[in-house]
């Protein structure tokens, strides 16, 4: 049965609803600098116990612009410009080789953008070049997100041909007035008949993207929304919370604040969703993803092996992640690294032979220690405190005094239980976990960084 209305606790969630990290990394983004490159990805490789990879292709292009969208996209209608891009792909992909090319690859993603923007030719060439440079394990999870206006059922059936067996489709919202204001206009008949035709050619599981927050919803048009998706049956749905920043990102300056639902109406559209996902059946996955009982993540959530990265959550943890393509980010044993956010520039460091890692972190000791927490906790909700002394030699309770002292007001409102062995989040405090794991979080001192975080809700 579900639990999900004890998530809802209004004054709770009105007390703690901060701005605050989505933790897809330890540091986080923001503290990115210049210091790392090519050659610290390679040490990275060299000195990582792992040697299981998991790669990721950020596809940049787009037909056409949603004024919602916070990515990295180039919005164009010149298939050859796809081509080009394919050129420099293989540049990058020779450079990596060398420091890769010992890893057996367990995961393939491709992002964007618009991974849908190429041809199946050129997917075709895309999984060539990728399968000849590096080892691919036979049972390796490939999966890919599409544009569904720009997709019929032979595309589909081209990329199951091509290995790929899991799919994301960007639903959003089906409701017409959303969709006109976000500049999003798709078949919602269409979208269904893809997701039937991706599992007659074999395709393992089905992802719909939703998103709440956006102009003109209301709960009633949600509820219809919500109610086409759960009978196409999708295995996973992401709920994502539309996070309005004109300044940061000019597309959304298209959508005039008072179409926005209020604070209230957005918490109404996200209990809605909740709620009757559960009630369908769904597990509630971390903060904002659903899967059904039997899909993997909700299995390894509830034999707490969940493991979390850059693309989500995801059930093979102990991967280094390889980014590839414009803007995408790379997580090695002890780095993260970052390649140009600008097509020009990507280019530029490929045609020069200069690093196309141009930012990222290099990990202390103190920042892998504390990575390791914070992850335990944002996807398991539970500690387990005798673990992490093990692992890392420490006393816990002393390394983590000032942490401890942070969840002091989290304990007293009866969110989180800390004993000598483990730290337990309580069910009703899992919306606020981005919260309680910034206890945890070095970087945070100042009031001013959590300024340019998302708020939880």
């Amino acid at each position: 049965m579900s639990h999900t209305p004890d998530f809802f606790d209004p004054a709770l969630l009105r007390k703690y609803n901060l701005n605050g990290p989505r933790y897809t990394s330890y540091p986080t983004a923001l503290e990115f600098n210049n210091e790392v490159n090519d050659r610290s990805l390679l040490d990275a490789a060299t000195d990582s116990p792992t040697g299981d990879l998991s790669l990721y292709v950020h596809i940049p292009f787009c037909h056409q612009l949603c004024y919602y969208c916070g990515c990295n996209k180039i919005v164009t209608r010149h298939a050859d410009k796809a081509d080009r891009y394919l050129d420099y792909l293989a540049k990058e992909i020779a450079l990596r080789q060398q420091a890769f090319g010992h890893y057996k690859v367990g995961q393939l993603h491709l992002g964007g953008g618009s991974p849908s923007f190429f041809s199946i030719e050129q997917h075709t060439r895309l999984i060539t070049m990728l399968q000849q440079a590096f080892k691919f394990k036979t049972d390796a999870e490939c999966s890919i997100e599409i544009d569904p206006r720009h997709v019929d059922n032979d595309y589909l059936t081209g990329l199951s041909n091509l290995g790929y067996k899991r799919l994301s489709i960007g639903v959003q919202d089906i409701n017409y007035d959303v969709q006109q204001a976000i500049n999003r206009v798709q078949s919602t008949a269409h979208i269904a008949e893809l997701v039937a035709h991706a599992r007659v050619v074999g395709f393992e599981s089905v992802n719909l993207d939703l998103i709440y927050g956006l102009p003109h919803q209301t709960e009633q048009t949600f509820k219809t929304t919500l109610a086409a998706v759960k009978a196409m049956d999708p295995e996973r749905i992401s709920l994502f919370s539309y996070a309005h920043l004109p300044d940061r990102f000019a597309a959304q300056r298209k959508i005039k604040n008072e179409w926005l639902p209020s604070a209230e109406t957005k918490l109404s559209l996200m209990k809605l969703a909740m709620t009757s996902l559960t009630q369908a059946g769904y597990a509630l996955i971390g903060m904002d993803h659903f899967a059904k009982q039997t899909d993997e993540l909700a299995i390894a959530q509830n034999n707490s092996t969940l493991h979390r990265n850059f693309q989500g959550y995801t059930t093979q943890g102990d991967l280094d992640m390889l980014g590839l393509g414009v803007s995408s980010i790379s997580a090695v044993y002890n780095m993260y690294g970052q390649n140009p956010k600008a097509l020009n520039e990507y280019y530029a460091a490929l045609d020069a032979n200069k690093s196309v890692v141009v930012k990222g972190s290099q990990l202390s000791r103190d920042d892998m220690i504390r990575r390791d927490v914070i992850m335990e906790l944002m996807c398991n909700l539970h500690l387990n405190i005798l673990d992490i002394e093990d692992k890392w030699a420490l006393q816990f309770k002393h390394y983590f005094a000032e942490s401890l002292d942070k969840l002091s007001p989290f304990m007293q409102d009866g969110l989180v239980r800390v004993s000598d062995t483990e730290i337990v989040v309580e069910p009703k405090a899992r919306l606020l976990i981005r919260i309680i794991s910034m206890s945890f979080d070095a970087y945070l001192a100042s009031q001013l960084h959590q300024q340019r975080y998302s708020r939880v809700i």
